[in-house]
């Protein structure tokens, strides 16, 4: 008797594990962007994340969401109907915590509005002599906020801001005091990157009291 109840056990794990080993993987993607006036806004690479939420079987289920820097984003999901969440305080704009109801069926694509504090307007990076130099203008969308600094971060790779940069040069205080004029910035080409014959960059505007920063695209410049 103990060999025939043994026996179906195994038979009972093994169908089980069969079963969880052919479930099927999702196979749907959901794409989009962050966006204010039906432009991408540039973010920290990870640093912002959105939630999905979907009601299902007995669980109301989360799926984060990373933004790339470049504002867009991607996940793959079953098909069905979602929420998309805007996360309090993850952002460099006004915390949104309404849902955007998100249908997938084979793929969906979706943007998600924004309202930044301040936008960079017509930015531009180059090599000056010894030096890159930068343009730039800056532009309050919501008051009641201040501008703390605004910086131009230089970057061996694609991937470039606060936490991914071979050099910096800000801008505070005084020279931020009238943002109708443009911004100038001028740094030493670093050393990590003198000898590739290139490298990137991008600016960044950090609001006062709020975390993450807005960047411009980033830009490929020639050494």
């Amino acid at each position: 008797m103990k060999a025939i109840y043994f026996s179906l056990l195994a038979s009972t794990l093994l169908l089980a594990g069969c079963a969880k080993d052919n479930f099927e993987a999702p196979s749907s993607t959901i794409t989009g962007r962050v966006v204010y006036e039906n432009q991408p806004v540039g973010v920290r690479t990870n640093g912002v994340q959105l939630e999905l939420w979907q009601r299902g079987f007995q669980l109301f289920t989360k799926i984060p969401v990373y933004v790339g820097q470049d504002g867009s984003f991607s996940a793959v999901v079953f098909d069905g109907d979602y929420k998309l969440v805007r996360l309090r305080g993850n952002g460099p704009w006004v915390d949104n915590t309404d849902t955007i109801a998100v249908q997938v069926r084979g793929g969906a694509q979706v943007d998600v509005p924004v309202q930044p504090f301040f936008v960079i307007r017509n930015p531009a990076i180059q090599k000056t002599g010894s030096n890159l130099t930068a343009n730039c203008t800056v532009g309050q969308v919501v008051t009641g906020r201040a501008i703390e600094r605004v910086t131009l971060y230089v970057g061996a790779t694609q991937f470039v801001d606060i936490n991914n940069n071979a050099g910096s040069a800000s801008l505070t205080g005084t020279a931020l005091a009238d943002l109708t004029k443009s911004l100038a910035f001028s740094l030493a080409v670093p050393a990590a990157v003198s000898g590739k014959g290139y490298c990137y960059g991008r600016i960044g505007v950090k609001t006062v009291g709020v975390a993450e920063m807005l960047y411009s695209p980033v830009q490929k410049i020639t050494l």
